[in-house]
């Protein structure tokens, strides 16, 4: 692992944010007038981006569809920001890359403010050299642009930098900019959604994930 820059997703690769966002996607339906009581149906919102996934998963045009993400947005920036947990080994992992000198970023397809008061609420913020996300308005929510422009922002060769996130978007996202990905089966993508995407590395587990870095 002789990657000098470590670029990690947010959702379900440092926390584990399904209460919130999955109580906020239900509070936004209810606001549509559509009725979930099943949170777990819900959980495929987890990692891709909001707009498309609504309009993906109720058939609502691109209108409505924003009229969703505004509602969620109504619980989430007040609530449903703090229903959320980091994951147990995390900051040990964290500790552990800048111990060895690399440089870390977060790349998500939430809106930077968003992820910027969740890493600071939870106090990892410190570990990161930048916190890399969306716009409000949708600019970047897809990885392929947003991986794209942290590359160019920073300077980075893509030789130098290892993406490690949960879902099939970040691994898309990688390859599509030059990237090895580094595949966490803890989160949220399911094997077959990971393994279709053909990262350079597949950890099951966060101690495997941290013991690949320790050898």
């Amino acid at each position: 692992m002789h990657y000098s820059n470590i670029l990690f997703d947010l959702d379900g690769t440092l926390t584990d944010p399904r209460e919130g966002i999955t109580r906020s996607v239900q509070y936004a339906l209810s606001k549509l007038g559509i009725d979930e009581p099943d949170l777990t149906a819900l959980e495929h919102f987890i990692g891709p981006p909001l707009l498309q996934c609504f309009m993906a998963t109720y058939a609502l045009d691109e209108a409505t569809g924003w009229q969703a993400v505004n509602h969620y947005r109504e619980r989430f920036r007040v609530t449903g920001l703090y229903e959320n947990r980091v994951f147990e080994g995390v900051e040990a992992l964290l500790d552990a890359l800048v111990a060895q000198g690399r440089t870390l970023y977060i790349a998500t397809s939430k809106p930077t403010v968003f992820a910027e008061e969740i890493a600071r609420h939870f106090g990892f913020d410190r570990y990161f050299k930048r916190i890399y996300g969306s716009e409000l308005d949708g600019t970047r929510t897809n990885k392929v642009e947003l991986l794209a422009h942290l590359l160019q922002s920073e300077g980075l060769a893509p030789d130098s930098a290892l993406m490690i996130g949960d879902r099939k978007h970040d691994l898309i996202g990688a390859r599509s900019n030059g990237l090895h990905a580094a595949a966490v089966g803890y989160g949220f993508g399911s094997r077959e959604e990971l393994a279709g995407e053909a990262p350079a590395y597949h950890f099951d587990t966060l101690v495997q994930l941290h013991e690949a870095f320790s050898r």
